[in-house]
């Protein structure tokens, strides 16, 4: 079976809303609230934390030969936001905009069996515009007084 590359560019276009969102921000909009606990510069902590997971499930992936499924919860965002709330927001955004470039480039040169295998596995490890897109939508409608 052939893998869709339609993520590519939705990948590069969800990478590219972190950056414009992240640049176009003052510092008081970076502690803007985005729902009861997390601010827009979480917003960035937990999108690069997440895309470095797929990262790892990237690594362990092509080491093993096969897919690699880490033993994770939800439960790990309610454990991390007190250590995502403590990155200055500037650095949150630029930390998810450098992670999300270099996911992008690995998902973009992965090899193709393995990426069939991990997208069988959760389509959002592949399709990471799905997560991104989802916490962009809700910082910039709280932005927005939404």
């Amino acid at each position: 079976m052939t893998i869709d590359r339609t993520f590519v560019e939705r990948n590069r276009k969800s990478t590219e809303r972190i950056r414009s969102l992240a640049a176009r921000l003052s510092d008081e909009e970076m502690q803007h609230p985005v729902g009861e606990h997390w601010t827009v510069g979480i917003v960035f902590a937990h999108l690069a934390f997440w895309d470095r997971r797929v990262m790892y499930v990237l690594d362990m992936t092509e080491r093993d030969g096969k897919v690699f499924i880490p033993e994770i919860d939800i439960f790990v965002n309610d454990l991390s936001l007190p250590l995502w709330a403590a990155i200055p927001p500037r650095d949150a955004a630029a930390i998810a905009i450098e992670t999300a470039e270099a996911l992008d480039r690995r998902l973009e040169t992965y090899p193709p069996e393995l990426l069939e295998q991990v997208r069988g596995a959760s389509e959002r490890w592949v399709v990471r515009a799905l997560h991104r897109n989802e916490h962009l939508d809700e910082a910039e409608a709280a932005l927005a007084g939404g």
